[in-house]
């Protein structure tokens, strides 16, 4: 027999429990280590040309050049790997955010604890919309309908009942009808209950197909798809020109070791291997810092579109609201007070409610009716026999009870279902259409209750004879943050719709409270329902209030925001949501009060369900893309005069200017540089006064590809015009390359600040940290190049003179900046945003 305990276990107990039987996790591979992550860099095309060159010095060349490519290439790999660790980090942090929780009740108390520190034995609340986060006996509650589909396979879903005192522990296969079994991963689709957990992690039946539900989405996201075949092209084409290079050298000078290395350097420059690892540091850290503002990305698509959302599909209840639902008053024969004029009749009214709601409450309304409840004294009497949840068509929780007088309905739900349930005349009806407007104006929810006399057997509920209780009046306040985060909204370009199931005098009151232009008034489910699909887009256009919302008009709406090229922001905590949020292109699941259906679908989970982190979400992918968008420019318009370099004096005829060992030293500066002095910039003061940008504005297009190509040509001219000059001058040969390479970095230096600076932002600001220290590191090696004679001996280098050294430095430093300053004096700094909402 079994022990029904509803206390649950204590907290000590359960920690004995966690240590024995190790966290309710399932099988997963662990995380790349160093090793896998240094294999899989050395596949790339950049590190196999590295090597070439590398094999090329060591048997064919000089051994002290061989030695240095295969320490400078291991300095690059090391650097990759590095990148890689901290991008693998940032995603480990996500998936933990990410980890389901469970209502679990311990030392008598409910709690929500991360379902991997569940143990056998522990009592949990399950209801519609999630996952069973364990196998578990139900034993409490309601009869429950589960999807075992992921288990079974089979698109039946099975009805589950509650355990009685006669049963065994033996745990059956999946599948099962009219069982009590609960299996790990299977949907709750209908009803609520109590379960005990009998089996956790590797030992319940998900747990034998090593399935993970709580991962993010760690799949390449478009663009990383159309960047990895743009480079594996470009590395074609490297190789291609490398070997014809490497022919003409051999050809026209008889010389195949040095044609090689010509060519080997030419398709290194050639070759923007950074653009993948770019893309992907940026994705994964940009998903990490918008974690930090409670925004948890499960589609790493969502980073690239989440700055240019163009309108806000919002809920009220928790993200405009505090979600602290009460009981403001319950209303008895039209009185508005606390205590009825008749305490018997408020009682009867009180203890309807009550057992028209879960007996173990997830919804924040019926929490608030068992608070109300246990003030007023009034408990449950009797046992629950059947449920009738809400359906589109009625919206009003029924349930059956049976006590010592026999059976009864109470139901609850919104004021028009109850009143049609209760069959009231029309006066009736419209004296409380009266009464529940009056509350609706002043930003006050209400629901109506009704109950049926007692009979020995109730007939079906379309057939019972309900009679109106009452009405029970909630408050919910608004959010102190949400009429900043509006007008920062606003000031952006980004329209703001409150999307409710509310009345629609209420959700116009809690607009007008938010600072939404109500005055348009509220389109209602209804109509848009009744509206042709093709009329939406245009009748819904200078609408930002929706009321009397369902679901499936939720997914109209987004699909008529979209047909008028709207980017969409749709939030959603609901089962029947999961279309709308999967449809919107950026899905918004709650994470406090969101069903597990709505957080798989959504491409974001709020994890504090507040309508200001949707905005700061915004402003820092704004900040995210702009970033990226000049990080990618900078890797283009760099590889333009390395590429340029390394073939222009083997056509004019000159000494070779770039070697291997000149193009590492240059990655070892353009990698760290990219990934993170352009990853940490602010935004520009006014990112949040622009409006929205395109769809189709592609991250990185022709006009991007042109900039970067004009600035990285200006700094090839640059580098040249020293080398060709110096050369014309009769300096040796080692010295020229030295006064040109010297410029080569400097250039690079000053045109990666200058891409990554936003306008207003100080060059000695903390956000510009990481770039000193790249420079200073990089000084350090420009001046160990020139001025140590072995390793200045070493990459074929002379020490220039230093008023030569200065005047081309002045060069490149004008030639890294000119674009910039043309900028900066054409278009002054603007006016810093306030910082609502800013990120």
């Amino acid at each position: 027999m079994r022990n029904m305990n509803f206390h649950g276990l204590s907290s000590g107990e359960a920690a004995r429990r966690l240590a024995e039987y190790r966290p309710n996790e399932q099988p997963k591979a662990p995380p790349p280590g160093v090793l896998a992550i240094a294999l899989r860099t050395l596949r790339e095309p950049m590190f196999f040309l590295l090597a070439s060159a590398a094999l090329l010095y060591l048997f064919v060349g000089e051994l002290g050049e061989g030695l240095f490519m295969v320490v400078g290439a291991g300095a690059s790999i090391a650097l990759v790997v590095l990148q890689e660790l901290r991008t693998e980090r940032a995603l480990q942090a996500l998936n933990r955010l990410a980890e389901p929780t469970a209502i679990c009740r311990r030392d008598g108390v409910e709690r929500r604890v991360p379902a991997r520190d569940l143990v056998p034995g522990d009592l949990i609340l399950v209801g519609e919309g999630e996952r069973a986060p364990a196998d578990a006996l139900l034993i409490g509650g309601d009869a429950l309908v589960v999807d075992e589909s992921l288990l079974t396979g089979e698109s039946a879903a099975v009805t589950k009942t509650l355990a009685d005192e006669r049963l065994t522990t033996e745990i059956p296969d999946p599948g099962g009808e009219h069982t009590p079994f609960l299996f790990a991963g299977t949907m709750i689709a209908r009803g609520s209950g109590m379960a005990e957990v009998l089996r956790t992690g590797a030992r319940t039946a998900m747990g034998a197909l090593g399935a993970s539900l709580a991962t993010i989405e760690s799949e390449p996201s478009p663009l990383q798809q159309r960047t990895g075949r743009l480079v594996a092209t470009l590395g074609a084409f490297a190789l291609l020109f490398c070997l014809l290079v490497f022919l003409a050298y051999w050809l026209v000078h008889g010389d195949w070791f040095e044609g090689a290395i010509a060519g080997l350097t030419l398709a290194i420059g050639l070759l923007p291997e950074e653009f993948p690892m770019v893309l992907a540091i940026f994705l994964a850290l940009g998903a990490y810092r918008l974690a930090r503002r409670n925004v948890l990305v499960r589609r790493t698509s969502a980073t690239e579109t989440l700055g240019s959302t163009s309108i806000l599909c919002v809920d009220n209840t928790g993200t405009l609201t505090q979600n602290r639902m009460r009981v403001a008053f319950a209303v008895v024969d039209g009185d508005e007070t606390t205590e009825a004029p008749d305490p018997e009749r408020r009682r009867k009214l009180v203890r309807a409610a009550l057992r028209a709601s879960s007996l173990n409450p997830v919804d924040p309304m019926d929490r608030a009716v068992h608070a109300f409840a246990a003030d007023a004294g009034v408990a449950l009497e009797g046992e629950p026999v059947r449920s009738f949840p809400i359906r589109p068509d009625l919206l009003a929780f029924i349930q059956c009870w049976r006590d010592e007088s026999g059976e009864s309905y109470a139901a609850k739900g919104a004021p028009e279902a109850i009143s049609k349930l209760a069959r009231l005349s029309d006066e009736e009806r419209a004296r409380l259409d009266r009464q529940i407007g009056d509350f609706a104006r002043r930003g006050l929810r209400v629901l109506a209750v009704a109950t049926t006399a007692p009979l020995p057997q109730a007939p079906p509920p379309e057939l019972a004879l309900f009679n109106l209780a009452g009405l029970l009046v909630f408050e919910d306040p608004l959010r102190a943050d949400v009429p900043a985060a509006v007008t920062a909204a606003r000031r952006a370009g980004i329209a703001v719709a409150m999307v409710t199931g509310d009345y629609p005098a209420t959700a116009l009151a809690i607009a007008r409270q938010a600072g939404l232009d109500a005055d348009a008034g509220a389109f209602t489910g209804a109509e848009i329902a009744a509206t042709p699909s093709e009329l939406l887009p245009e009748k819904i256009r200078n609408l930002c209030v929706f009321a009397r919302v369902t679901p499936t008009s939720k997914l109209a709406l987004v699909e008529a925001f979209k047909a008028d090229g709207q980017i969409v922001a749709m939030t959603g905590d609901g089962v029947n949501d999961g279309p709308a949020l999967a449809a919107a292109h950026i899905g918004i699941a709650m994470g406090q009060r969101g069903s597990d259906v709505a957080r798989e679908a959504a491409h974001i989970v709020l994890l504090d369900d507040s309508f200001a982190s949707i905005v700061a979400g915004v402003v820092l992918g704004r900040r995210i893309f702009a970033n990226l968008r000049r990080a990618l420019t900078y890797v283009t318009a760099i590889h333009i005069p390395i590429a340029g370099v390394a073939l222009t004096p083997i056509l004019m005829g000159l000494p070779p200017l770039l070697l291997p060992a000149h193009v590492v030293l240059m990655e070892l500066i353009i990698d760290p540089t990219c990934a993170l002095v352009f990853e940490s910039q602010p935004n520009e003061p006014d990112a949040m006064l622009k409006p929205p940008r395109r769809r189709d504005e592609p991250l990185f297009g022709p006009r991007e590809l042109w900039l970067g190509f004009v600035q990285g040509f200006v700094v090839f001219l640059a580098v040249m015009s020293v080398y060709v000059i110096d050369n014309g001058f009769g300096t040796p040969e080692a010295q020229a390359r030295g006064l040109a390479f010297a410029t080569l970095v400097v250039s690079n230096l000053v045109l990666a600040l200058s891409d990554a600076l936003p306008r207003g932002a100080s060059l000695f600001s903390h956000d510009n940290l990481a770039f000193w220290l790249v420079a200073g590191a990089a000084g350090c090696m420009l001046a160990a190049a020139l001025f140590v004679p072995p390793i200045s001996e070493l990459l074929r280098f002379e020490p220039p003179p230093w008023p030569k050294l200065a005047l081309a430095l002045t060069l490149a430093a004008i030639a890294g900046s000119w674009l910039e300053t043309w900028r900066r004096l054409l278009f002054p700094t603007p006016v810093a945003v306030p910082k609502d909402g800013a990120a």
